[in-house]
């Protein structure tokens, strides 16, 4: 770590400390060239992927559109908060779990798909026809035909 007062190249930690809460730590240096001291904290980065459109520009990953999609799949619809939290989240560790620097859309609106066969088929088949921009009611019947044969089990609902 280069000294902010001389710009030397050779500092020394003369002690590190962890927060209280576990989430940084703090280390003292010391300029092998100036003498001076000065104090750094190291913390973790975590940076979602940025998401490729269809149409080519980039923007930054959105929980929040991921979760108003979800919500908008399954407005009126009989699955629990706690269950919808879940999958929103796996969506997102599964975003990140992947490692890179950027995914297409299209990848998470498959994710999403995946997720939303589990919780409910009809906000499935509500997602899909957006997703996939269904044209006429045939889109409609073959992606019901997928859903009956799919081997994916909905929860139960809460009556």
């Amino acid at each position: 770590m280069k000294c902010p007062f001389c710009k030397g190249p050779d500092t020394q930690v003369v002690d590190t400390r962890e927060s209280e809460e576990g989430d940084s730590i703090r280390r003292r240096r010391r300029c092998l060239s100036c003498e001076k001291r000065f104090t750094t904290y190291e913390t973790v980065e975590l940076r979602m992927p940025q998401v490729v459109k269809q149409n080519g520009m980039r923007a930054e990953f959105d929980a929040e559109k991921l979760s108003t999609s979800f919500n908008r799949a399954l407005h009126k619809r009989p699955v629990p908060t706690e269950l919808v939290d879940a999958a929103i989240d796996h969506v997102t560790q599964r975003v990140f779990a992947l490692g890179e620097r950027e995914i297409g859309s299209r990848q998470i609106g498959e994710m999403v798909m995946k997720e939303l066969l589990k919780l409910d088929k009809v906000a499935y088949i509500r997602f899909a026809s957006v997703y996939k921009s269904f044209q006429d009611v045939r889109d409609f019947s073959e992606a019901v035909e997928a859903v009956r044969k799919s081997p994916a089990k909905c929860k139960p609902r809460a009556s």
